[in-house]
Order: C-alpha cells, then sequence, then structure tokens
C-alpha cells in the first residue's frame, strides 16, 4: 500500500517519509461534499478513517440501541468511502459503528455495509469486525478485585443491581485491536465503540509513524473540518503525519486552517488544559507548537505520549429509568412574562395537589423558559433582561409513560388557563406551535456505567475481538465464537 511518492529507497528497503489520512466528516453519516472528498483522494491518502459515534447526546443512543444517523445517511457515506478505498488499495476504518459502537450498532451497520459489498461486488473485500461489547461477569470479577473506578462525579456507583439492569455494555478500545486486524490484511474495518482517536492513531502505529502524532491527529480529524475557519463537520480534512509531526489541512477552497483554529481544537473537550488520558496512554500537550504551513494548512509539532500507569479502558453502559412527555409552548403576554417563573411555581403546585394519592416521587415536573434562562439556567448573567417573548418547555418525568402522559396534560391544561394576577383574558395563556401539543417521549436513560477498569495486555485480545468477515456465508459470521 505504500505509494512511490510517499517513500524513499535505502538499498532494498522502501522506507515510507509520510503518511496521509483522509477524514471525510465528524460522524459518519453527517454527509460532506464530494469534491472534496475526491479532493482527498487525488492527495493520494494511506487510509480513510471516519469516526461514527458519540455520546454527547447522552445516554439514550446506548440504552435504546438506535443511531445517531439514519440508514440512508450512513449508506450515503459509507458506498462513496468504501468503494474509493476499495478502488485506491487502501484502508477503511469506521470507529464507533452505529452511534454508541454496541453490538445492535455494529450489526446495523453491518447490513448496510453487506448491501454495499454486494451492489459493487465487493465480495473480495477483506473486512473485519472488532467488537467492543463487554461481558457483566467479566465486569462483575473486575468489580470485586477492586479495578473499577468511578469516572466523574455525575454518575452513582456501579453495583451488581444496576449493572444488571443496564443495557450491553461497552467499552472504547485503544488502537491496538485495529493495528492487529490491519497486520492481518484488513481492508475495511468496522469497529464496536472505540476512543474516537484510536483508528486515525492506529493507522500512524500501522506505517510505523509516532504514536504521539496518530492520537493527536486524531484528536483533530476525528472532528473533520471543526477544526478549520470555518468550521464544521460536515466537510473533508486531510492529515500528514511525519517523524516530525503532522499537518492539518482542509479540502474545501473555502476553508483553511490556522494556528489558533487547530489550536483551539485541540483543547476542545478536555478537562485538562494539555493533558489527555487514553487506553493505556496519556497525551501531553504542553509543549506543542501550532505554524502556518502554506495558505490553508497548519504543522503540528512537540506532541509528547507516554505509557499509562495502568491500561484502563471507558466503560459506558445505561439503563432505563423513567419515561417522558413533554409540551412546547410560547408565552408572549408582557404581564405573564414578569411573573413566568411564579405562575410555574403554582401552576406545578396546583397539578401536584390535584394528584395528592400518587407518591410524589414518582415523577418530575421540569420547565425550561427559552429567551430567559433556559440554557444556562441560575448561572445565566443577564437574567433580569427579558425579551417580548419567550418559549416554555415543559416535562414531565415519571415512572410510567401513562403517568408521565397524565401528569403532563393536567400541568399543561392548567398552565394554559391559569388566572394569574393581572390577566386581562380568560384562557390562551399559551400559544401551541403543534397539535397535539403533548408529545410522549418514550424511555429516559443514565449512564449506570461511565467507570474506568483496569485490562492487561492479555485480556485485551478477548475483550476486543476481531473477527473477519466471509461474505459468501450467513451474517452470523460477523459475531464472535
Amino acid at each position: 500500500m505504500f505509494t512511490q511518492r510517499n517513500v524513499e529507497k535505502k538499498g532494498t528497503v522502501f522506507i515510507m517519509k509520510e503518511m496521509k489520512i483522509l477524514a471525510p466528516c465528524g460522524i459518519l453519516g453527517y454527509g460532506f461534499p464530494k469534491e472534496s472528498f475526491l479532493n482527498g483522494m487525488a492527495e493520494k491518502p494511506d487510509a480513510i478513517v471516519v469516526d461514527a459515534g458519540s455520546t454527547d447526546a447522552g445516554p439514550h443512543k446506548l440504552g435504546e440501541g438506535v443511531a445517531i444517523v439514519s440508514d440512508e445517511a450512513s449508506r450515503r457515506d459509507l458506498e462513496l468511502i468504501i468503494t474509493a478505498a476499495a478502488q485506491a488499495g487502501i484502508p477503511a476504518i469506521v470507529g464507533s459503528a452505529g452511534g454508541a459502537g454496541g453490538r445492535v450498532h455494529v450489526e446495523r451497520t453491518m447490513r448496510i455495509v453487506a448491501s454495499i459489498i454486494e451492489e459493487h461486488r465487493l465480495q473480495d473485500l477483506k473486512t473485519a469486525v472488532i467488537w467492543a461489547d463487554i461481558p457483566k461477569s467479566f465486569i462483575k470479577e473486575k468489580m470485586k478485585e477492586g479495578k473499577i473506578e468511578k469516572l466523574g462525579n455525575l454518575v452513582k456507583e456501579l453495583t451488581e443491581e444496576r449493572l444488571d439492569d443496564s443495557s450491553g455494555v461497552v467499552a472504547q478500545m485503544g488502537h491496538e485491536p485495529i493495528v492487529k486486524a490491519l497486520r492481518e490484511g484488513a481492508q475495511l474495518i468496522i469497529c464496536g465503540r472505540a476512543y474516537d482517536p484510536s483508528p486515525f492513531a492506529a493507522v500512524a502505529a500501522y506505517y510505523g509513524f509516532p504514536l504521539e502524532y496518530g492520537y493527536h491527529a486524531g484528536k483533530i480529524l476525528e472532528c473533520a473540518a471543526l477544526c478549520a475557519v470555518p468550521g464544521t463537520t460536515k466537510d473533508c480534512m486531510l492529515g500528514t503525519i511525519r517523524e516530525d509531526g503532522f499537518i492539518i489541512r482542509p479540502l474545501s477552497g473555502i476553508r483553511k486552517c490556522t494556528p489558533l483554529s487547530v489550536a483551539a481544537h485541540t483543547f476542545y473537550e478536555k478537562e485538562h488544559p494539555y493533558i489527555l488520558h487514553g487506553p493505556g496512554v496519556v497525551m501531553n500537550l504542553e509543549a506543542c507548537g501550532f505554524e502556518q504551513y502554506g495558505e490553508n494548512s497548519v504543522m503540528v509539532k512537540g506532541s509528547r505520549i507516554e505509557k499509562a500507569p495502568h491500561y484502563q479502558v471507558k466503560l459506558e453502559g445505561a439503563v432505563r429509568v423513567a419515561y417522558r412527555t413533554f409540551v412546547i409552548a410560547g408565552v408572549r403576554d408582557p404581564i405573564m412574562l414578569s411573573m413566568l417563573e411564579e405562575v410555574e411555581r403554582l401552576v406545578e403546585e396546583q397539578t401536584r395537589e390535584y394528584y395528592a394519592d400518587i407518591d410524589p416521587g414518582r415523577y418530575q415536573i421540569h420547565f425550561l423558559n427559552y429567551g430567559i434562562d433556559a440554557v444556562m439556567g441560575a448561572a445565566e448573567p443577564l437574567a433580569m433582561e427579558k425579551g417580548h417573548e419567550a418559549g416554555v418547555l415543559f416535562e414531565v418525568i415519571a415512572d410510567t409513560q401513562e403517568l408521565a402522559n397524565v401528569i403532563c396534560s393536567t400541568l399543561r391544561s392548567t398552565f394554559l388557563h391559569y388566572g394569574y394576577p393581572g390577566r386581562k383574558s380568560t384562557a390562551g395563556n399559551l400559544a401551541f406551535p403543534f397539535a397535539p401539543s403533548d408529545i410522549p417521549f418514550g424511555p429516559v436513560y443514565e449512564f449506570s456505567v461511565y467507570h474506568l477498569m483496569e485490562i492487561t495486555q492479555e485480556e485485551m485480545d478477548g475483550l476486543f475481538p476481531v473477527v473477519f468477515v466471509d461474505w459468501e456465508k450467513e451474517e452470523q459470521k460477523w459475531r464472535p465464537n
């Protein structure tokens, strides 16, 4: 897979001087301009890598087993990626398939891949699936050994009962299983849940380039052109990794990278300014330098990496805790706006009094006042500045959907007709953009497993099995033994 322009000959050995990774978009299915993608392919990349997952939207996708994007959107992106990579003879890698990277998400992605393979007659394309589902029995053993560590303060302590009630648990794989698949000849790799930069770092490691630049470049490239100006996740980027650093370059003529834009994205989504923890590794970006490289690219140097004291993987699991019904409405009466929070308090109080026979612990009522303080809540610095109208989203979260529906219906009708002081009409406090106004959302999930688990190198292969697909046989062959 080495191209002549990327290698130099020393005696009888070809040594690659640089390698290129094409990152089509920030999440598979978000879409990207075909022109930008073809610009990237014209650069003769050594791999195409795309992230497909995120926990940005919370635990619902994992708990409910649904995808971030539609099958049609995923297929549009995958078809171009798979066929272009096959034609160029380079590997294509998808990280965190299906959104959350669990078994159901990977299998959904594989059904899409299978249809592309069949349509384009690519049955000879050597395809690997890397699973990231962790058996609960294994986690329980690690709990007994004291090898499970809570991540942050927003998740509850993990107990065997909460673990049993959880959806399937996944772990974020590092680069090692992906490197293994590449070394075994995989041309298309569909990963379960993966640490976002891992697939990019794996390509760098496979081609013999510094792992620190693979991980740092991956941290930037996994969001595609979000580090460019103007930034977006829906456009292609090229990462060129060398021995002395890496170059980030947009593939659309309307974007450019600057040292500020790339540096800013380096520090995006991190709890520490320059320390970044991953599976088995710790990135130290304190000494990084960002320099303009040509008109629209940036060269990054000085990234450092070291082995973590213990090899830990992040576990993710979700548990269903309630059901939700919500209403969206508008308020324009200046009298009501001046006392909106007080009216909401009284409406909630009246609703709870009406259902005094129902245990108040079975449901919750929340109000979000958009245009006042819905985004920042109590931290809103401009709380006294109110516009001429506000959008009110109120929700009921209850232990059954039926109860959520009942309480929300009463809350809405009470709010609609509530006689607040100074009101000049007898009804119509709320303007509804939709009919019916009450929207039963369904199950509500929380992260029950958001923990670090210490594992050994010997355990890694069993936890992240690489399974090669025989496209001539049944789809069950995708699954590990």
